[in-house]
């Protein structure tokens, strides 16, 4: 949620801020409703200094005083009472308009419409020219099987078989080393979280359709592990000199695809149920830009030892999430497409998911909001699909690029 004190202090900035993320939030209103909320705030302390002085003064005071007090002391408090509720009913506003606001966008984000307005940073690796689809080859070799999926649980689901999925667990094995090198603490979350921690990470104010919600038991199924593992802390303030806190998270995601109908409607790339390992940090604020490039450094370093060639991506303000401050995608080189898909994203979501949780940092000299970041350290289905394109061979087969077998017990797959 946007800080109150921010809006105040620049409400041309939050305008512009919120128009680039395609925001249609009134800010007038908004700053009217922080305006007559602080009023009544005012009025409901002055309210209660003057009931806790009549408190004295009628404790104190002799037989033929403590009937004109007491009666004085019961219009008080019916005027509270009227100023207490409409304080409870403007805040309520407020901060029911307050949620719709995006995170602002830093100033050296990209300033657009959409994804054609993305910037590319930089380009890594040597595309291959030739590659057969990742689909066909997989059916080819029995590695993938949407047609009794299809059957079993309808479009857009998929049973990876044989050695995909070894393939698949030697991924995660090989980010869980990678990553706890760099401080991470594997974590394997829920993938059911209640409504409280999903509103306040922001995303039932902005795409709730793309939520699976199980509506008898009021929980929503996560579309990444960042979605149980930063509630986690909610209502907690945390030790600033044990900042920053990382996590690297395994769960399954699930996700509606709402809006994407008729896009990539075969195969693996576009599903509504996939593998995903996810970095989160809490970190200091003076840090969070560090801790945001260190993530993009590990997502580069993963695409480097995995030798997919990859593009990095600054997204615009137009593109970027709704808790977002500052976004990188990392897209990987598709040969049978002869283009790059998004594989990996990394956030900076600064204080905006911390203060609608109320996750704090805390020390002798210091307090305040931490910072959130989070980031794909691998989607699992689209490295694979990146994977089985790029490390084909002139034969027809596949090679396990070298930082994968010592955690598969093959190195090729090839007919038999």
């Amino acid at each position: 949620m946007i800080s109150f004190d921010v809006l105040q202090k620049n409400i041309e900035h939050a305008k512009q801020g919120i128009e680039a993320k395609k925001s249609a939030v009134n800010v007038d209103e908004l700053v009217q409703l922080d305006n007559t909320y602080r009023e009544v705030l005012s009025q409901v302390e002055k309210l209660r200094a003057e009931r806790n002085d009549l408190s004295d003064a009628i404790a104190t005071a002799d037989q033929s005083q403590r009937p004109e007090l007491l009666e004085k002391a019961e219009r008080l408090k019916q005027t509270a009472h009227s100023f207490e509720e409409q304080l409870k009913a403007t805040k309520q506003q407020r901060d029911d308009l307050a949620r719709r606001v995006p995170n602002l966008p830093f100033e050296e984000v990209p300033r657009g419409k959409d994804e054609d307005d993305n910037v590319v940073l930089r380009k890594v690796g040597n595309p291959t020219t030739q590659a057969q689809n990742y689909l066909d080859f997989a059916l080819e070799h029995d590695l993938i099987d949407i047609e009794r999926a299809a059957k079993v649980s309808g479009t857009r689901f998929g049973y990876l078989k044989r050695e995909l999925v070894l393939l698949e667990f030697a991924l995660v094995n090989f980010v869980f080393d990678e990553l706890m090198h760099k401080e991470f603490v594997p974590i394997s979350p829920p993938v059911l979280v209640g409504e409280n921690a999903m509103r306040g990470l922001g995303y039932l104010d902005k795409d709730p359709d793309e939520i699976y919600h199980i509506e008898k038991d009021n929980l929503y199924l996560v579309g990444t592990a960042e979605h149980s593992i930063v509630p986690m802390f909610s209502g907690e303030a945390l030790d600033v000199d044990s900042l920053p806190f990382r996590y690297i998270g395994f769960s399954t995601a699930f996700r509606r695809e709402a809006g994407s109908y008729g896009k990539d409607t075969k195969g693996i790339l576009r599903v509504h149920q996939f593998d995903k390992l996810e970095m989160v940090s809490f970190a200091h604020p003076d840090k969070s830009n560090d801790e945001h490039l260190l993530m993009l450094e590990i997502q580069e370093s993963l695409m480097k030892k995995l030798d997919i060639p990859y593009q990095v991506v600054h997204i615009c303000t137009g593109d970027m999430g709704f808790s977002a401050a500052n976004q990188y995608d990392i897209e990987s080189y598709i040969p049978s497409e002869g283009k790059y898909r998004e594989t990996h994203s990394t956030s900076n979501t600064t204080d905006f998911q911390a203060r609608r949780l109320n996750i704090r940092y805390a020390g002798k000299q210091e307090k305040g909001f931490v910072h959130i970041l989070n980031g794909t350290a691998i989607a699992v289905g689209r490295v694979l699909i990146a994977l089985l394109e790029n490390h084909q061979q002139p034969d027809g087969s596949f090679v396990v690029p070298q930082a994968l077998r010592s955690y598969t017990n093959f190195d090729r797959i090839k007919h038999q």
